[in-house]
């Protein structure tokens, strides 16, 4: 705004005959820059007798000939300098009428992040914002996958109690690391499963699960005292200050989740003798499934959070800085042919999440020690019937409960459905990758949505072949880790898809619609300044 206003007078400053109409004549120029009061019939008749010396109006810029006519007769400028007067004025009633529109499209587009000094009034949060909530996001990514070693190694239920804020030191002396083993000696996986477990071993599980539990206290300081910081400087929007107290929220109850988890390890029913004859009693101490597949969830729910919001942060700031490609881009977008696109997209990242929490009930039951070999389980492609819906695995005399015990708590069951859903989601993938192809052949998929469904097959066939292979060689530590995050991978990259598909929300839309208006009158005053300028 300030380049386009600075325009008339530099161009007063560097013509001396304006100089002088300025100093003499200013009583005539006032009413054009204001757009103020119309010619006089004096100004008009003289106008007309410079149309018929001239063949030409002489304002030929739409404040009416009066005006301008006036001028040349009461300065006696000549012709052409009449038109760069007028061309100039042109510019000053562009600026005088468009200020406010201008103003509201520079104050969104040219500073996004800035703009706004209240973050109640803010649109757009600003993009460190976005940076930031992405890097919280890979912090989630990295305890999940530590969370996957801590289970594998059997090290979760080493430390015996919940202490959110000193159980961030570890043992510091000999002693200490006594008293800890000692209160260890008492679970029941000590008992059953690692009586013979020196000092030294110990060591180990407990440094695994106290790696677990302290970056879950990092990823808490990491994302509460940025949030608070930029929610205090006011970079933030209030939509997406919800999401992040929310996020906040999720991840101090996560902490809860986990000890509760843990808590159902330790149980002392794993000691008692009261199970049923003929039924399952369930004599090798670990953590619940049921408990164990909550935990994970939600951590992919605060992943999934963190890694949305922050890509939502940045591509906002980066539609606006490209206006009119971005709206092409939603025009794109609004294809209603996209719309049945959109929804099996939605579709595959409810597939993929939900094949992924299938894998924790496996972890949790150790259902991947049997059955090592793939397409087959056993002799078939399925394990018998009567191995599936086994009445070993229900708790009621009557077994009202054979079909959905042995669905959650059979092992060789659990396994099957992983796999169902697991095929059944490559297969998906593999479809709508095709279907991608069409769609980008016949020019209606964006370039950025037709390379994300590339990366979404891409992570499908990792996932799948780390995902045999973990089976086929019974389960080993780093390939069952490198599994379940590859599927955290693959969520991820679903995740980035459904995001390139999602049209600009309602505020957005009109901020790139000012935007648009803006450049365009950017673009014609450049063109004027040319003329203007001598």
């Amino acid at each position: 705004m300030s380049k386009e206003l600075a325009r008339p007078a530099l161009f007063f400053a560097h013509n001396a005959r304006l100089q002088t109409l300025l100093k003499f004549s200013g009583r005539h120029i006032e009413p054009i820059v204001k757009c103020a009061s119309p010619p006089s019939r004096a100004f008009t008749a003289r106008a007309e007798l410079h149309e018929r010396l001239y063949g030409k109006p002489a304002a030929a810029i739409g404040y009416g000939r009066g005006i301008g006519s006036a001028l040349y007769a009461n300065t006696g400028l000549k012709s052409d300098s009449m038109q760069r007067l007028f061309s100039t004025a042109r510019v000053c009633r562009n600026v005088v009428t468009s200020s406010t529109a201008a103003t509201a499209a520079a104050s969104s587009v040219g500073a996004s992040a800035t703009a706004t000094k209240s973050s109640s009034k803010r649109v757009l949060s600003a993009r460190p914002v976005g940076l930031w909530l992405i890097g919280s996001s890979f912090l989630v990514f990295g305890i999940v996958v530590i969370g996957g070693l801590t289970r594998l190694t059997e090290s979760g239920l080493s430390i015996t109690e919940w202490k959110p804020v000193t159980g961030s030191i570890p043992p510091l002396t000999q002693k200490d690391w006594e008293e800890e083993f000692e209160k260890y000696r008492q679970s029941p996986e000590f008992k059953l499963l690692n009586s013979n477990m020196t000092l030294e071993e110990f060591k180990f599980i407990f440094f695994m699960e106290w790696s677990h539990r302290l970056w879950g206290r990092i990823i808490g300081l990491a994302f509460v005292i940025p949030g608070a910081y930029f929610i205090a400087r006011g970079r933030v929007s209030v939509r997406v200050t919800k999401r992040i107290a929310a996020i906040a929220g999720l991840i101090g109850f996560q902490g809860f989740i986990g000890w509760w988890m843990v808590k159902s390890g330790l149980s002392d029913h794993f000691l008692a003798d009261d199970g049923v004859n003929g039924k399952y009693k369930d004599t090798h101490p670990r953590v619940s499934q049921y408990r164990l597949a909550t935990h994970l969830g939600l951590a992919f729910i605060v992943y999934l959070s963190m890694l949305w919001t922050g890509l939502e942060v940045l591509k906002e700031n980066r539609l606006v800085k490209e206006p009119n490609q971005s709206l092409a881009l939603f025009s794109q977008l609004r294809n209603p042919a996209l719309k049945k696109y959109k929804i099996i997209a939605a579709g595959l990242l409810a597939l993929v999440f939900t094949t992924a929490m299938s894998g924790a009930f496996v972890a949790g039951l150790d259902a991947g020690l049997i059955y090592n070999e793939f397409p087959y389980m056993g002799e078939g492609f399925i394990p018998p019937t009567a191995e599936l819906f086994s009445n070993f695995y229900s708790r009621d005399r009557d077994d009202s409960d054979l079909i959905w015990r042995n669905m959650l708590e059979n092992p060789a069951t659990v396994q099957l459905e992983h796999r169902i859903l697991a095929t059944t989601t490559f297969f998906s993938i593999l479809a709508f990758h095709f279907y991608s192809t069409v769609l980008n052949k016949k020019g209606m998929l964006p370039r950025s949505v037709f390379k994300a469904s590339h990366g979404v097959i891409g992570f499908a066939m990792l996932q799948v072949t780390l995902g045999i292979t973990t089976l086929w060689y019974l389960v080993p530590i780093p390939l069952a880790a490198a599994h379940q995050a590859g599927s955290l991978a693959l969520l991820t990259e679903t995740l980035i898809l459904c995001m390139r598909l999602r049209k600009p929300r309602g505020e957005v839309l009109e901020m790139l619609k000012k935007a648009g208006a803006k450049n365009a009158y950017s673009t014609t005053a450049a063109v004027e300044s040319k003329v203007l300028m001598p």
